[in-house]
């Protein structure tokens, strides 16, 4: 069954763990506020030392990003060896302790770089209900040093966003999270029936409810969360049906709708350009 916030309210929060001394953050998104998701890149030395990691109030993934490097990870009195590569993936589920160590250490790459991405438990359960999963039957599973290009590719397009400081906004972040979350589903738990979405589809009255919040809105930095409230739906299942009955993903039709003001404020008025951008 997946942790709810009150079965994990010992465990250590991302945002208070010490990194060890042989790593440094690069790139965090913890100033950005992103809804259930933390994305941090991270540069860090190699150590044949045994590096003892909590049992953590989120779920983990560690996507390698440099060169192989073998890693020994001990979970349940188990030991997992691999040598991870780009495309692979590390997945540890909320609440479960561990270490990690490097059997050899490569003097040629002294510094290795590494993506993790930490998800709250709380947004995995709402993905999974409004996916109509029974939560209550569903556990996400460890899996060390699995080739998943797929996950690869939009733990990447995170690190974009993150890299460019999320230009695209929350409302693209929230799209790539409700997807990867899904994914997870798939691929990394014990749920083993197609996640669908069934014959639902959004009627006219309510999807037009969305379009015309989105068009009173168009200046802000809209979250999918925001939008498929004003419209009281879950946000997977806005996402999905949103996408259906116009062919476009939420954050794709905003970027439309923002383009063709712009081309009318440019047209229409005698407004700066900067002042159009904005």
């Amino acid at each position: 069954m997946l942790k709810t916030e009150s079965a994990i309210g010992n465990l250590v929060n991302p945002l208070e763990l010490k990194q060890q001394s042989t790593e440094t953050v690069v790139l965090s998104s913890r100033q950005l506020n992103w809804n259930g998701i933390l994305v941090e890149q991270y540069l860090y030395s190699p150590s044949r030392d045994e590096v003892k990691s909590p049992a953590l109030s989120d779920h983990r993934l560690i996507l390698p990003l440099g060169p192989p490097a073998p890693l020994i990870q001990e979970r349940d009195d188990r030991l997992h060896e691999s040598i991870p590569q780009r495309g692979d993936s590390i997945f540890v589920p909320a609440g479960y302790p561990g270490s990690w160590r490097c059997p050899t250490k490569d003097i040629n790459h002294p510094k290795k770089q590494q993506l993790h991405i930490w998800l709250k438990p709380e947004l995995i359960k709402q993905v999974a209900e409004g996916s109509d999963i029974d939560v209550d039957r569903l556990d996400l599973v460890n899996c060390f040093g699995r080739q998943d290009s797929q996950l690869h590719h939009l733990a990447m397009m995170l690190l974009a966003e993150l890299q460019s400081n999320s230009i695209m906004g929350q409302l693209y972040v929230e799209s790539l999270t409700q997807v990867l979350v899904i994914h997870l589903l798939r691929h990394y738990s014990t749920f083993t029936q197609p996640i669908t979405s069934e014959n639902r589809s959004l009627n006219h009255t309510r999807l037009h409810q969305a379009i015309d919040y989105i068009h009173a809105h168009l200046d802000r930095d809209l979250s999918l969360a925001e939008i498929a409230g004003a419209i009281n739906i879950t946000p997977t299942y806005f996402a999905t049906l949103f996408k259906r009955a116009t062919g476009l993903s939420p954050h794709q039709y905003v970027i439309q709708q923002r383009v063709e003001r712009a081309k009318s404020l440019l047209s229409k008025t005698d407004l700066a350009i900067a002042d159009i951008a904005l």
